[in-house]
């Protein structure tokens, strides 16, 4: 199939802004006699049930290869489809294009919000992958603390933690919504408890609240001790960076005293090169944005200095019949407000909602309520000067979901994609910015001739 390029002449109008972006420079008790005394199955404990994924309904080899050929041909359709409201771009484009330049060793940040596709990090993982084999490998950046939530990984860092510790945030949507970039913290008031993280990179941050009579924490990197961090003071986020050797690192947290300690993550990065950072949440909705405590969220947007912030959500909200095309369209426009405030010099990528189906009468039939909220994304994301991808759309448009389960591409509860179904969705994401960015750099070329960077930004 031929891919169709876009003309260069729609570049033309927006290329004026690329010269005028302003960079930033926790005891189980012991058993009694009369317990041992009960009944084998009655003391035995109880396991927790997990949810299954049921198994896909059966297939021909014909009918897979059919469906395989139905997924490849609409995937290459993708590049024609491309990105809407690329000139929402920009701001990304040119930071790209710059931390490119021989000798920038500027570390290019986006982050990825959204619900289980995205916190599997196999979706966000093939992105990465991709992108840093093209563009560099700037490290894992953002991780959570430990292991806060059943499904959550990352593929390039791995975390664990202690007993000792509670999370706190997630869904709630009560609470004090002081839980950080993430959505998520881990707190602790035992002395003792420990976090570690295995990652690569030349520079390590963590990410911690303040408060009065907050405990002092130690670090060790690679079984030496690095710092001990104390958490007391004025209350408001509290960041410690250190530079390291480049390599890899174990690091490990412990807490010193019976004192309260609240962490919110981990940032590990590379010098130069590109992130991708997993800020996904099981269940998650888009406005579960709006309950985190804005000045904090803020202050973590601020520190990370994304130059582009994905969000991918939509899944969960299609199942519930109390979000209208008008609630969610304003709902989300204010999401991405309160994000284009905490990172004005960022560019914002709205995906739209994958397909799914919901079995009904023993039949799958596809979740009419998605119709509804892609159309709500892309009125929210273009309203707000975002750059939209119709997710569904690449994936063959509403009822597609069907074939990709036949193809062995999607799991059998018609929402999740297998691990080869992710990389595909991630390598056509990744490959759609690769296309736009190679068409910026010849408009650019085009515009400011043999100049690197263009004339000097406007200062008044």
């Amino acid at each position: 199939m031929k891919r169709r390029f876009r003309p260069l002449l729609r570049w033309l109008p927006i290329l004026a802004l690329a010269a005028s972006v302003r960079l930033p420079s926790r005891a189980v008790e012991p058993a009694t006699d009369q317990d041992k005394k009960k009944s084998s199955k009655a003391s035995a404990p109880k396991k927790k049930k997990k949810n299954r994924v049921p198994k896909p309904p059966p297939a021909t080899p014909a009918q897979r290869a059919e469906a395989s050929h139905f997924v490849q041909e609409h995937a290459g359709d993708t590049m024609d489809l491309g990105i809407q409201n690329p000139a929402a771009l920009v701001p990304f484009l040119e930071r790209l294009y710059r931390s490119q330049q021989a000798g920038s060793g500027e570390t290019l940040r986006v982050l990825q919000f959204g619900d289980s596709h995205t916190a599997s990090d196999d979706w966000p993982g093939a992105i990465r992958a991709f992108l840093q084999a093209k563009l560099g490998d700037g490290g894992p950046g953002f991780t959570h603390a430990g292991h806060p939530f059943e499904g959550y990984r990352r593929f390039d860092s791995k975390g664990t933690q202690s007993h000792g510790w509670r999370a706190e945030g997630l869904l709630s949507r009560e609470g004090d919504g002081l839980y950080g970039l993430s959505g998520v913290r881990l707190t602790t008031e035992r002395a003792g408890e420990t976090l570690t993280l295995d990652a690569a990179g030349s520079q390590v941050e963590l990410l911690y609240w303040k408060q009065s009579g907050g405990g002092a924490v130690s670090i060790e990197d690679n079984g030496a001790p690095l710092a001990v961090v104390d958490t007391a003071g004025e209350i408001g986020p509290g960041f410690w960076r250190q530079q390291v050797q480049a390599g890899a690192h174990h690091l490990v947290l412990r807490t010193e005293s019976a004192a309260p300690v609240t962490v919110f993550g981990w940032a590990v990065e590379k010098s130069g090169g590109l992130t991708w950072e997993t800020l996904g949440l099981n269940g998650a909705q888009a406005d579960l944005l709006l309950l985190w405590n804005e000045p904090l969220f803020k202050a973590h947007i601020e520190r990370r200095d994304p130059a582009l912030i994905v969000l991918a959500y939509g899944t969960n909200e299609a199942r519930r019949s109390d979000w209208t095309y008008e609630t969610y369209t304003e709902t989300l426009r204010h999401v991405l407000r309160r994000l284009r405030a905490a990172a004005p010099l960022a560019s914002v990528l709205v995906i739209g909602a994958p397909d799914q189906s919901i079995r009904e009468r023993g039949h799958w039939v596809t979740v009419d309520g998605v119709d509804r909220i892609i159309s709500a994304q892309r009125e929210a994301a273009l309203a707000e000067g975002c750059a939209f991808w119709n997710l569904r759309m690449a994936m063959g448009g509403k009822g597609s979901m069907k074939q990709w389960v036949t193809a062995g591409l999607a799991q059998g509860d018609f929402v999740h994609l297998t691990a080869a179904g992710y990389r595909l969705w991630g390598e056509s994401l990744a490959q759609l910015l690769l296309q736009d960015y190679g068409v910026y750099q010849t408009v650019r070329r085009q515009v400011f001739g043999s100049t690197e960077n263009g004339p000097p930004p406007k200062t008044h």
